[in-house]
Order: structure tokens, then sequence, then C-alpha cells
């Protein structure tokens, strides 16, 4: 889908600062981001240097529209009927709901649509670099114009808040070691458009199914799928250092019906709802069964965003 022509007038269009950005300073700012380690690069930057900004960019109210979400085309951002805390976890921060505090109720209830151009200059040094770096850049754009056009604050703390650890269950993994070499022909592809090892998405098999499948990867990346999953960090502790071809299924509806993991000891238990019609399992359930895994509550160190100050955006 071809992104169409901005066709707001002066008036609908506001000008960005920091129009220009040396080749070098994108490249300092990218690779120290990809470098840090991840609950770093999830949360607000400690960096002091000036963020990458938007050269234009309409902010608009809705009423009444379609839910949408974040689009990235070359150049071009777009955010289509979604409220702003959505912005914040899927887009400026990639953080999970549950890792945002603070701010008003209409941060949740009153949905904006956003289309922003970056500078040409920028846009054309972020196609030369790496698929990674071009994310972290996006993050900071989107931070910026939360900053500018919101007047967003906030400050991150580190809480001990209620966790899963993810263990290997007690009949051992159940993990279908990748094959060296394994190019997938038939498989998964990247963001890059290559089919190859590396490759993890989830799908909805139906109504009342879903599934992760990954082909060569590590166990870190499916942490941040259970993570959203279960509505807690999740911490990997299997000590498991090999590539696997996964693919897990399981219930999401399971969760709503009641089917939810006790506080302490990390096992599903039911509430007065009945659970739904459905032969998958719980996630809890299908980790043991299919992966060999289990998630055990306990408490443990979770980076939060608080909200100091954020404001409904000045008009167009």
């Amino acid at each position: 889908m071809a992104p169409r022509n901005l066709s707001a007038t002066r008036s609908d269009v506001v000008a960005m600062p920091g129009k220009c950005l040396w080749r070098a300073t994108l490249l300092a700012v990218a690779l120290a981001l990809v470098g840090a380690p991840q609950i770093r690069a999830q949360s607000a930057p400690a960096s002091s240097k000036p963020l990458p900004s938007f050269e234009v960019a309409s902010v608009r109210l809705q009423r009444g529209d379609r839910p949408g979400g974040p689009m990235w085309f070359p150049g071009r951002f777009r955010y289509a009927n979604g409220p702003v805390k959505d912005l914040l976890v899927r887009v400026a921060y990639n953080v999970y709901g549950f890792q945002i505090s603070g701010g008003p109720s209409w941060i949740n209830s009153e949905i904006y649509s956003i289309d922003a151009k970056e500078p040409d200059s920028l846009a054309e040094e972020m196609q030369k670099l790496p698929i990674a770096q071009q994310e972290e850049i996006k993050r900071l754009l989107v931070q910026s114009l939360l900053a500018d056009r919101f007047k967003l604050r906030l400050h991150r703390e580190t809480r001990m808040l209620p966790v899963y650890a993810l263990v290997i269950a007690k009949d051992g993994p159940k993990l279908h070691e990748a094959k060296p070499g394994d190019t997938y022909p038939n498989g998964m592809r990247g963001p890059d458009g290559r089919a190859g090892a590396g490759a993890i998405g989830e799908e909805s098999i139906s109504k009342t199914a879903r599934a992760i499948s990954g082909q060569g990867i590590s166990i870190a990346p499916l942490v941040p799928y259970l993570s959203r999953e279960v509505k807690r960090t999740v911490l990997d502790q299997t000590g498991l250092k090999g590539k696997y071809d996964i693919r897990l299924e399981w219930n999401p509806d399971l969760s709503a019906a009641g089917m939810v993991p006790g506080p302490e000891d990390g096992k599903p238990g039911t509430a007065s709802a009945p659970p739904p019609e459905s032969s998958m399992p719980s996630i809890f359930t299908a980790l043991q069964e299919q992966l060999g895994l289990k998630l055990v509550s306990t408490k443990g160190p979770v980076e939060i965003l608080v909200i100091d100050h954020i404001e409904r955006p000045s008009e167009n």
C-alpha cells in the first residue's frame, strides 16, 4: 500500500525542531542504543543528545473512527486512530502496558491520528542502516514528537513487582535444535524480507487459538511474546544457549475466562466463569507440554516509565 500525499494546509502542519541531523550524530545514537542492554532500549533514553525530529507533523483528535495503529513508510510515519498510551507502548518506548504509570485518563480514551514527515537527509541515512538501528531511530523520532506536541515528560523507576521466571520443566526441555546452516527456503521471512534463521512471528490460527513460530532462534526472542501474553515481565532463567526451531500454540481466551496463574506458585487457577470451548491449552500448559518450559511466579526488578507531565496536543 503506497502512502497517500499529505493534504494538510499550512495551518494543519506544525514544523518540528531539529530539521537537520548530521550523519555522524545519527550513527552514534543508533549504535549506542542498539549496543545497550534490552531494558535500556525499552525505556527512556539516558543520553543528553538532542533527539532526531520529524520535519513536519499533523496531529488531530478523532471522533468515531475505526481503530488503526502505527504505520511506517519511507520518510513518513502515520498513526491512525489510536490512544496516546498505545503510541507510548507500541512505538515510542517499546514497553508493555503495565510498565506505564501515571498520566491522566484521556491518554487511554481520546483517539488521535498523526501524519509526520522525516527530514529528507535523515530518511536517506536511515535507509543505509540495519533494520534494528532503523527501529531505534524511529522510536526516538516518536519520542521527540510526544515531547514537542504533547509536552510529555517522564522518568524511569525500577520497582520490585511480580514477574515470571521462565525455567526448564521437571521433565526437561522439548525443544527442536536448529540445523546449522539451514536457510529455511520454505520458512518464515524476517523484517528484511528474506527467509533464514532468526525469524520469529505470531499468528492467529482461529478465534480461540494463537501461535508463535521461530526458526533458528535463541530463547531470548520468545520472552517478549510471553510477557505480553501474561501481562508481566518474564525473565529467562532457563540457562539454554542453543538455537531452536519452535512452535507454540495456545488459547489466549483462557485468561479472559478466569484461567489465570495463581499469585505465588505460577500454576493456573480458575475463576467462577467457565472456560471457553477449545482444544487448545492455556499459555502455561502449552509451554510445559510443547516446549518443556515453565513459568514460575516470583518477584523481581521491573523498569517502569512514570509520566510526570503530559498535555493535550497544541492545535494544528
